[in-house]
């Protein structure tokens, strides 16, 4: 990668960052797409968000991504944030504009194009929810606006779930979300779910662990999307698999929001084939390749 006085700099904020594999998608696009751009992680220490976007716009990036834990965090020191990223209440993606940052989020957008891609609906599906953090809450969310004709938030604390359940329901006006603590898929129907893994259960380097353990519960999962992509698959995916499901992880939920953060940076158009690219450099940099 060659750099000059013209170079532009994008790059991601977190803490940590060490392990994130935004660069092998932005600086591949940046790199096939002729454009003089780098982009790179910055650990930011607890407590200095504000600092960081203030630096951000002072040294002239042209857009940041926004990682754990501060995609909330930032959102008072933006000067404009788009209404999606508004009804999350996370931010990942900030654009600069005259006199500051406009925060999106990509990774709804992203998750569901890559659901498209594998060929994954959610229109008319009963949709299982795990966990009932903020990427749990920001799914359900993409769930109801995406035509989802039930979702069922599953949390080990059932109130945090019935809260997001709640914050649905007043969205759409009607009562579509409920919530139950984990051990209570033992009575759900028995149908067919779609059940997307919202935790960070099975995260390397505990990826021997499951939400829910029980055979049961995975007979009720026609498909199950979980959001990790290290490891490549999770304890969940393979517990799907064991029971005749589809199973999917984040890799590409990865891949299409850096996708359409760029395309905001950038205002370029990624095809295909540039996107296949840039999926293939993350493989490789996680040794899939």
């Amino acid at each position: 990668m060659k750099t000059d006085g013209y170079t532009r700099i994008c790059g991601v904020m977190g803490n940590p960052v060490e392990h994130t594999m935004s660069p092998a998608i932005h600086n591949t696009l940046a790199e096939s797409l002729g454009e003089n751009l780098a982009y790179v992680p910055f650990r930011v220490p607890k407590g200095q968000v504000g600092e960081a976007v203030k630096g951000a716009y002072a040294l002239n990036l042209l857009g940041m991504n926004v990682t754990v834990p501060y995609k909330s965090e930032v959102i008072p020191f933006l000067k404009e944030i788009d209404p999606l990223a508004k009804t999350i209440g996370a931010v990942n993606t900030l654009v600069r504009l005259e006199g500051g940052f406009k925060g999106y989020n990509t990774d709804m957008p992203g998750l569901y194009r890559a659901m498209c891609e594998d060929d994954v609906k959610i229109e008319g599906e009963e949709v299982l929810i795990l966990g009932a953090g903020g990427v749990a809450r920001a799914v359900a969310i993409l769930a109801a606006q995406k035509g989802a004709d039930q979702i069922l938030i599953l949390n080990r604390t059932p109130e945090k779930a019935r809260i997001i359940a709640e914050e649905v329901n007043t969205l759409t006006g009607r009562r579509l979300a409920s919530a139950r603590e984990l051990g209570a898929y033992a009575s759900l129907p028995g149908k067919r779910y779609l059940a997307i893994q919202a935790t960070n259960v099975g995260m390397f380097p505990k990826t021997e662990e499951a939400v829910i353990e029980e055979a049961a519960f995975y007979e009720k999962i026609h498909t199950g999307y979980d959001l990790i992509f290290n490891p490549a698959e999770t304890r969940f995916m393979s517990l799907v698999k064991k029971s005749g499901g589809r199973a999917f992880n984040g890799l590409k939920m990865l891949l299409y929001q850096g996708i359409i953060a760029h395309e905001l940076w950038t205002g370029a158009e990624v095809g295909p084939g540039l996107t296949e690219k840039a999926y293939g450099e993350m493989r490789r940099a996680m040794g899939l390749l």
